[in-house]
């Protein structure tokens, strides 16, 4: 517990445009990867804008680290297709936790982070105070594939008796 500073809490909305990996459609489902943590929402058949709405929560000890974020087509007799990967970094969405905000407004942005060759969002990212806390929506786009968005929301959660941030 002494190396844990909190809980980060992804909630992975849907995608957009996936490729399609079975006849005419495919069998989507993410999995998301921090350091040794690999987590995965569940499969959602038949769909290239799949809503999956499921939220992973991965430990943090090294908010450095990325998180990376992979799509696949659910097979059954054969080994699930890729549909293409991403990945973000957490830092500015922990330096905006760090701030430690109280009594905003809800909808206050904090900070925005531009798309850029050194990240995957699709668009800007905003770090807003919504309802008491600090989230961060944003659009990836995939890399290593035809098509495809994932929209994801990050929420911190504070753990009592850990390290924090």
């Amino acid at each position: 517990m002494e190396h844990l500073m909190g809980l980060l809490k992804i909630h992975v909305i849907r995608g957009v445009n996936l490729a399609v990996r079975d006849v005419v459609s495919s069998d989507p489902y993410v999995v998301v990867k921090m350091g040794k943590q690999k987590l995965k929402t569940r499969v959602v058949k038949n769909n290239i804008n799949p809503e999956w709405n499921d939220d992973l929560t991965l430990t943090i000890q090294d908010p450095s680290l990325p998180v990376k974020l992979a799509v696949y087509d659910k097979d059954t007799f054969s080994l699930d297709d890729k549909m293409g990967d991403a990945e973000f970094d957490i830092g500015p969405f922990v330096e905006a936790v760090k701030m430690r905000l109280k009594d905003l407004p809800s909808g206050t942005i904090i900070s925005k982070i531009q798309p850029s060759r050194e990240n995957c969002l699709s668009g800007e990212s905003c770090i807003v105070w919504s309802n008491g806390k600090v989230v961060q929506d944003m659009f990836l786009r995939l890399r290593n594939v035809e098509s495809g968005e994932i929209q994801l929301q990050l929420e911190w959660v504070d753990i009592p008796g850990s390290k924090g941030l």
